[in-house]
């Protein structure tokens, strides 16, 4: 293979972080002199997941199928598998290289020199938690129209179930005065929506902020409104002790977008303490509350684990029965699965995977149920959507402040991706698939200018 001459793709699965870092890959390969190209590629870089085995298991078979379907090609794993699930991939003939985590920065180096033949290894792992830097100048992927930027990396909590300290290392953060300045390079780019991205944001500091106070996660949104143009700034997950009076002020600002992603894992207490989360089911009852009470109509997702060790048939009705009763629009349901050098793979207690696939299959009932109603309470209203591009022939997809994804009939106005408009709602359509929420359809009414 031509080196010089080739030509590459990144796929990416999982989190937004993992969007962010699959920009700064692309941004690196395009400056090593590799041009992108997602129809013929030479080299496909698998950026993986690793929050599940099942996520593991998804990348293998996409690593298996692209290697069938290109033999001559060279196939790259890196991402959060690539660190913590290594020996899955050690032994995977139609993985060429694997570059995990700790080395993710020099990706475009250590592919050059692979095809050029100079490197003897095929496996570089080191330890994640010496890793000092972040990863600058990600965010923006090829024909995307949204801009993740990544705030932080890491987490520090260590819950028993979770993974992601082993896949991406301690809590680290980039100061606010550099990310005002990236976002308003981002507004100058072009990009008229931000999300503000990271393993666990809450945990968000900057020891540099102003004199003797250290920056936390209000303090940089604050300043993101104040000294940048950007019309839509979106926030990703928090955890509900993290929902503060301050933070729920900045949103009478109609640029931060209406739109919360909580990671509660559970709402039975006993449960959160044995995955070592530090609030209760009164504090998940809170958060939630205070957020429909400050923030009215605002779209609330959020991820729960069922089936973790120990949690009986009563846990689980009580973590159903206190939802049922609290205002959210969507519940992104995980089956518990064990994770390598997590607490809670040692736990004896553990329940069989169908008992697990049960439960997850009846909340996720709740979800489609409570999505469908909140769906129709949108129609007739109209929103601020951007445009994200064609769903297929006759739809145009697009994406409203307030996260409900809107499909738009082609028609003789023109579209353009990136472009902010005005949409009136006009119809919903349920899908049958229960991990499925549905489509809102809608029609233009006016473009936005910014």
């Amino acid at each position: 293979m031509d080196h010089l001459n080739s030509k590459f793709k990144v796929s990416t699965f999982g989190c937004k972080v993992n969007s962010y870092d699959a920009g700064l890959i692309q941004k690196q390969m395009q400056s090593g002199g590799l041009k992108y190209d997602a129809n013929s590629p030479d080299i496909h870089i698998v950026n993986t997941c690793a929050v599940t085995a099942e996520a593991t298991k998804e990348a293998i078979r996409a690593i298996r199928r692209i290697k069938k379907n290109n033999p001559h090609s060279t196939v790259v794993v890196t991402g959060c598998s690539a660190q913590v699930d290594t020996d899955k991939f050690s032994d995977l003939k139609d993985a060429d290289l694997v570059i995990a985590n700790s080395h993710k920065g020099e990706i475009s180096e250590l592919i050059h020199r692979h095809l050029k033949g100079e490197l003897k290894e095929r496996i570089f792992k080191s330890n994640i938690f010496k890793k000092e830097d972040l990863g600058a100048g990600g965010g923006i992927e090829v024909s995307h129209t949204r801009s993740f930027l990544k705030i932080q990396d890491g987490c520090n909590s260590f819950c028993t179930y979770c993974v992601i300290p082993f896949a991406r290392g301690k809590s680290r953060s980039i100061p606010i005065d550099e990310l005002v300045k990236k976002i308003n390079d981002l507004y100058c780019d072009g990009v008229r929506e931000v999300v503000l991205t990271g393993v666990h944001i809450g945990d968000y500091r900057d020891e540099t902020f102003k004199l003797n106070k250290q920056g936390v996660i209000e303090d940089l949104i604050e300043q993101v409104l104040i000294h940048s143009k950007m019309p839509r700034i979106r926030l990703t997950s928090f955890e509900p002790v993290e929902i503060t009076h301050r933070l729920l002020e900045l949103y009478k600002d109609p640029r931060l977008c209406p739109h919360f992603h909580m990671s509660i894992q559970s709402a039975h207490t006993r449960v959160l303490q044995d995955m070592k989360r530090n609030y209760t089911a009164k504090d998940v009852e809170w958060s939630l509350n205070i957020i429909q009470k400050q923030v009215p109509n605002a779209f609330v997702g959020m991820d729960v684990i069922v089936g973790f060790p120990g949690e009986t048939e009563d846990d689980f009705l009580e973590t159903y029965k206190r939802l049922e009763s609290l205002p959210w629009a969507r519940i992104h349901v995980f089956p518990y699965s064990e994770r390598p050098n997590t607490f809670a793979a040692r736990l004896s207690n553990k329940w069989p995977r169908s008992l697990i696939m049960d439960r997850a299959k009846t909340l996720r009932g709740l979800s489609s149920v409570r999505f469908a109603q909140e769906a129709l309470k949108q129609v007739g209203l109209v929103k601020e959507a951007l445009v994200i591009g064609s769903k297929n022939s006759e739809y145009t997809q697009c994406l409203s402040t307030d996260y409900w994804n809107i499909s738009i009939p082609l028609n003789s106005e023109p579209l353009t991706p990136g472009q902010l408009i005005q949409v009136k709602i006009e119809g919903y359509e349920h899908l049958s698939d229960s991990r499925m929420d549905g489509l809102l359809t809608g029609r233009l009414q006016q473009f936005i200018s910014y």
